[in-house]
């Protein structure tokens, strides 16, 4: 997953200039064609947002605007590649609107069903079966 992180200008809801989005449009588009997008969404500021905390058992939830906005999320691509250097690959290609300095990008490896699944199964049974128990039908079903 890359996420990309906000600024003072994300958490105003502004949006980059056409140009930044036209660029972001054929990122997409890029990561698309090459077969590894799963998903790609911006983020409205966190005012629009809420987070649940927890304490004794009990949850409250406490509303947005949140406070520091480094922080914060304004977006993300799920993607999925074949390693680490491969998605940081794909990061660096991220387009950064003029004046980005400051902005920066996370990328995470997300943690999947498989990774605690039985390894004790033949990889073949183990990811059928995953997909089973996961989705209720098997792969080609």
């Amino acid at each position: 997953m890359i996420v990309g992180k906000g600024n003072a200008a994300t958490e105003a809801g502004e949006l980059p200039p056409q140009e930044v989005v036209d660029a972001m449009h054929a990122y997409n588009e890029a990561l698309a064609k090459a077969g590894v997008l799963l998903a790609a969404e911006g983020l409205l500021p966190s005012s629009k947002g809420a987070q649940i905390a927890y304490s004794g058992g009990r949850a409250s939830v406490i509303d947005g605007p949140f406070a520091e906005s480094k922080e914060l999320i304004a977006g993300f691509w799920l993607i999925q590649v074949k390693s680490r250097e491969e998605a940081i690959e794909w990061a660096l290609r991220v387009p950064v609107p003029p004046g980005g300095d400051g902005i920066g990008l996370d990328v995470w490896r997300v943690f999947d069903a498989s990774d605690v699944f039985d390894e004790t199964l033949p990889e073949e049974e183990r990811d059928r079966a995953l997909h089973v128990r996961l989705r209720g039908d098997a792969p080609g079903a």
